[in-house]
């Protein structure tokens, strides 16, 4: 049966370029999507710029431009490098487009009509000079804790502690210079507090095909139990100025980019369905029978899985299918760094004349369903492309294609359908249509690998190049060629999804249509005339690799001629059972303890130790010692680390309890994945008291709250 599917990324925001840890997404979204086409489904990829804020108007006013004009300019730069890697969007628009102003209006009515709308007054940092109330991340001052200078308004870069910014020293404005004041403003909720709201939530968010289980249990958090009330308001309001849609019935006040930034997505199918004739309603109405779902970064859940939903069902419009978040891309095991050289740019890659189908292929053998993180590893990524793409791919059709168009007119024999390697292929296609449907992208992938190795043996059994030197075996070699040739076609349609660029050309070698799904298992007719044979895909050269790195590296000066030592990278941390307290003045250095010297109250502030939920705990397979946990830390997200604690813990024992982390160590790459901090536990250094305890904190503690 045909399906209807609406399928939609993230939008990115206009005041940057797109960048290798953006491809993560639309990569992954983008194989998805063309796998549904090649089964015949009625499938549309629509995105958009997101492009209203303060960021924005502040760039525009900088350079001189109006709004409008810089937004439309990085759309194209940003569709220029969508396009450079060959994501297939049907439609790529901006939310400042009168079709997301109709919707964002539209909603907000609605919303208010159902009292779902309240105004209230607040206070906000006012910049004086500019006349504009500032963002957070607009005001800096001196750091509350370590006195560090010109640190933002949310946290401080120095030692890591969050705070407000009214608890900033010395604040003042990031964009004139001049010292904030506070003032009263009316701004605009949305109730997501209401129980209706809530209700509907707790419903809906633990439908086991909306949301990946960590998602699930992330959200079940943050819900809480009924009556819990844990949800707060939405402030979806701005003052002018503000580059975005004034609200209707509120002179002076913008809606929060934030609020049109999902409408963007019905914004740009709007759009689409003006220009190619397609019924809106069928796939917005609150009874559609269309799929919709949303690819996003885990970073962004809770707007997408709490306030889009919830807003969606009391406009009167449908709620998603499903939500798929995913992790973030480290590359070499660590978080993208311009001193480095590894935050690298779409721009630079294709810059550097590197082939886009090597990242696809390499990121969809990473991705999995879940919202791991995948590493961007340099030294392996020119290894498996070389290996599976050049070497055993690309082969195939190397080793056999060119002596049917030298010795056979290019014309084929009959396919021999009972080969063991044909045989596989047809036995395990549906299993890997199961896993592209699933956006199991790694393991469909390692079952393709798999089959190329098997139709490499057959090459390897028959050899060609030996045959073709026995001119009273030509008929064999012909047949064996034949056999490889649709043997690389069947492959060449199974990696489709993930390598079009490469299967293009592939079609148009074989002279046939357009690969669709269909086309697993029919071989192609006897007399079947292809083209002659050209190379399809070069290596990877590890000097390429090296020019790109280069290419993205800034140099950053020290800030001093002896540099600060870099904190220790370790997975787990034990704490002494009981504090110990400095010693008296009086104390001989000789009884002083050896392994705790005194430190500073500067030393103590640089340690940002956090309030986290274990939100998931599971053995890791090879590690005695080790437990997996899944650390959700409030606002700033969710934490990755190794605990050896499988000693003293039943991991199914641990999820939900609250403990400590060090949530600023720089992350650890082991060999079972990337560990981002440290859990704090006692234990007894002489072995007097047998056992690792976990800290906990006491009840009313909320994950991401600083432990000091």
């Amino acid at each position: 049966m045909t399906r209807q599917i609406l399928v939609t990324s993230a939008l990115p925001y206009a005041n940057g370029a797109i960048h290798l840890g953006h491809l993560v997404e639309y990569i992954q979204t983008d194989v998805w999507v063309r796998f549904q086409k090649m089964r015949g489904h009625e499938c549309w990829y629509v995105c958009a710029d997101d492009t209203h804020g303060t960021p924005v108007m502040l760039r525009a006013e900088k350079e001189g431009i109006a709004p409008e004009a810089l937004v439309e300019r990085v759309r194209g730069e940003h569709m220029r490098d969508f396009a450079g890697f060959h994501v297939g969007f049907d439609n790529y628009h901006t939310t400042h487009s009168a079709e997301t102003r109709a919707f964002a209006g539209e909603i907000y009515a609605r919303l208010k009509a159902n009292s779902l709308i309240a105004a209230r007054t607040i206070e906000q940092f006012f910049d004086p000079v500019k006349s504009i109330f500032l963002p957070d991340r607009f005001i800096k001052g001196e750091c509350p804790k370590c006195d560090a200078k010109d640190q933002y308004g949310d946290n401080c870069e120095a030692c890591g502690a969050a705070y407000t910014p009214n608890e900033l020293k010395n604040p003042y404005s990031a964009i004139s210079g001049a010292t904030p004041e506070l003032r009263e403003s009316e701004h605009y909720f949305f109730r997501l507090s209401d129980p209706r709201c809530q209700d509907f939530l707790r419903q809906w968010t633990q439908n086991e095909a909306r949301l990946q289980p960590e998602a699930a249990n992330k959200l079940r958090e943050w819900l809480g139990e009924p009556g819990d009330n844990r949800l707060t308001d939405w402030d979806i309001s701005r003052d002018a100025p503000y580059f975005g849609f004034e609200i209707p019935d509120a002179p002076g006040k913008y809606f929060y980019v934030w609020l049109d930034a999902p409408i963007g997505y019905m914004g740009s199918f709007r759009n689409l369905c003006n220009k190619r004739g397609i019924d809106f309603d069928a796939f917005w109405k609150p009874d559609s029978t269309a799929e919709l779902y949303h690819f996003i970064g885990k970073d962004i859940l809770y707007f997408h899985a709490l306030f889009w939903p919830a807003e969606l069902k009391h406009a009167g419009f449908r709620t998603p299918t499903s939500v798929f978040a995913h992790g973030f891309l480290t590359v070499d095991g660590s978080k993208m760094s311009k001193s480095r050289g590894t935050f690298i740019t779409a721009e630079s890659y294709i810059a550097q004349k590197l082939d886009p189908e090597w990242l696809r292929y390499y990121y969809a053998a990473k991705l999995s369903a879940s919202l791991e993180d995948i590493d961007l590893n340099l030294d392996d990524f020119v290894a498996r492309v070389n290996s599976d793409l050049v070497g055993k791919f690309v082969n195939i059709a190397s080793r056999s294609a060119g002596f049917i168009a030298k010795r056979f007119g290019g014309r084929l024999a009959p396919c021999d359908e009972t080969l063991a390697a044909w045989r596989a292929l047809a036995e395990r296609a549906p299993a890997i249509a199961e896993l592209y449907e699933a956006r199991e992208f790694g393991k469909a992938l390692r079952e393709i690998m798999a089959l190329t190795d098997a139709a490499n043996q057959y090459v390897d059994s028959v050899k060609p190049w030996e045959l073709a030197k026995q001119p009273e075996r030509e008929g064999e070699l012909h047949a064996a060629c034949s056999n490889a040739v649709n043997l690389f076609r069947q492959l060449t349609i199974l990696l489709k999804p993930v390598l079009p660029a490469l299967a293009a050309k592939v079609e148009d070698f074989l002279n046939v249509a357009p690969f669709a799904w269909s086309d697993v298992g029919q071989p192609l007719a006897a007399g079947h005339e292809i083209k002659p044979y050209q190379h399809l895909m070069t290596r990877v050269d590890k000097k390429q690799i090296d020019a790109l790195v280069a290419a993205n590296r800034e140099t950053l000066a020290p800030a001093s001629d002896a540099p600060a030592a870099k904190p220790e990278k370790k997975a787990t941390v034990t704490a002494p059972a009981s504090a110990t307290t400095a010693a008296p003045a009086t104390t001989p250095a000789s009884e002083a303890p050896a392994a705790t010297p005194t430190i500073a109250i500067d030393d103590f502030m640089k340690v940002d130790l956090r309030i986290a939920r274990i939100a998931d705990a599971g053995p890791v397979e090879g590690a005695d010692k080790l437990v997996r946990l899944s650390l959700d830390l409030g606002p700033l997200g969710t934490r990755q680390v190794f605990a050896g604690i499988k000693s003293a813990y039943d991991p199914a024992q641990l999820v939900g309890r609250l403990t400590v982390m060090v949530a600023n160590l720089a992350p650890r790459k082991m060999r079972f994945g990337l560990s981002e901090g440290m859990v704090l536990a006692a234990s007894d250094p002489d072995g007097n008291t047998p056992g690792i305890f976990l800290l906990a904190p006491d009840d009313g503690a909320q994950p991401g709250m600083r432990v000091k």
